[in-house]
């Protein structure tokens, strides 16, 4: 039997103002899974997670985290009790020196894992007593992953954690990150506009375009059922529309004819072979290319699903 969702969204629906951010998410994150939270500026990212810690609340559908409704503010503050948060600011006590930002947090989990501080102090390089206010915008981030990570928290929500960092640093948290989930088991739901540490880290993505999840489910199957296919002719590509299932996107180029598949590549074969191309080619397509093509590029994208 599956297991049940640690994330689960249901017609989620959230405005502000006369500005409808959220228009229906459907959203499923699997325990233990890293899941890629992908979409373009104001597609709707954020305002979802601040749904899911108690931080908004939506103007119409469900949502749950651990199975306790988000909208309920006693299985709220439940959630966030199990959960760690990491956003993009890093917000830190500057006052404090790292010893003492460590003392402070774990005095509110009486889970916090002693073993786990001192595995991340070493890992991340700190000393007790260097300046909160004193260190990088990555040993921020680091930090902020040390007092997440050592909570004893289920699930770690991450909103644009490698924002502004340097490539070796980045590489660092991403391993960090990958390293956790398989020693401690942790569920990892994260939002980014970085689609190759998206693709180099995550098991499960959401893409999310104007308030709804256009694409979704394991990575692995999504890049199985996206492809490039190409006719090409002996003269110029024949001036038709193909009616099969799953074509999101098609282009003509002098003899070549390029279709966008997000699936029924074997359905759609058969109409275009009826067109009599003198080749055809299928490709699989990079996460990237699912994103633009998915509702990343624009307005133009909106018939764009999966």
């Amino acid at each position: 039997m599956p297991e049940s969702p640690v994330i689960e969204t249901v017609n989620l629906r959230k405005s502000w103002g006369a500005v409808e951010a959220l228009r229906g998410l459907n959203l499923s994150v699997s325990p233990g899974s890293i899941h890629g939270f992908m979409g373009r500026n104001g597609a709707g990212k954020t305002t979802t997670i601040r749904i899911l810690l108690g931080m908004a609340r939506a103007t119409a559908g469900q949502s749950s985290v651990f199975g306790l409704s988000v909208a309920d503010p006693k299985s709220s503050l439940a959630i966030r009790s199990r959960t760690g948060f990491v956003g993009e600011e890093k917000d830190l006590y500057d006052e404090l020196s790292v010893e003492e930002i460590i003392r402070f947090t774990k005095s509110f989990y009486p889970a916090w894992r002693k073993d786990l501080e001192q595995r991340y102090l070493t890992r991340f390089e700190f000393v007790p007593g260097m300046s909160v206010k004193a260190l990088s915008r990555g040993a921020r981030t680091k930090l902020a992953l040390l007092l997440a990570f050592c909570r004893g928290a289920e699930l770690l929500i991450l909103d644009e954690p490698t924002a502004g960092l340097d490539p070796a640093v980045t590489e660092d948290v991403l391993q960090a990150i990958v390293c956790h989930v398989s020693a401690e088991g942790m569920t990892v739901f994260f939002s980014s506009h970085q689609i190759a540490e998206v693709e180099q880290i995550a098991d499960h993505i959401t893409i999310v375009h104007r308030g709804q999840a256009v694409v979704a489910g394991s990575l692995d199957d999504i890049r199985e059922s996206w492809r490039r296919i190409q006719l090409i002719f002996d003269a110029a590509a024949p001036d038709c529309l193909l009616h099969s299932a799953g074509i999101v996107d098609m282009s003509r180029q002098g003899r070549t004819l390029t279709l966008i598949a997000s699936g029924g590549t074997e359905a759609i074969l058969q109409e275009a072979r009826a067109l009599r191309p003198a080749a055809v080619d299928v490709a699989p397509l990079s996460l990237k290319e699912i994103f633009l093509f998915s509702g990343g590029r624009g307005e133009e994208n909106e018939r764009a699903s999966i």
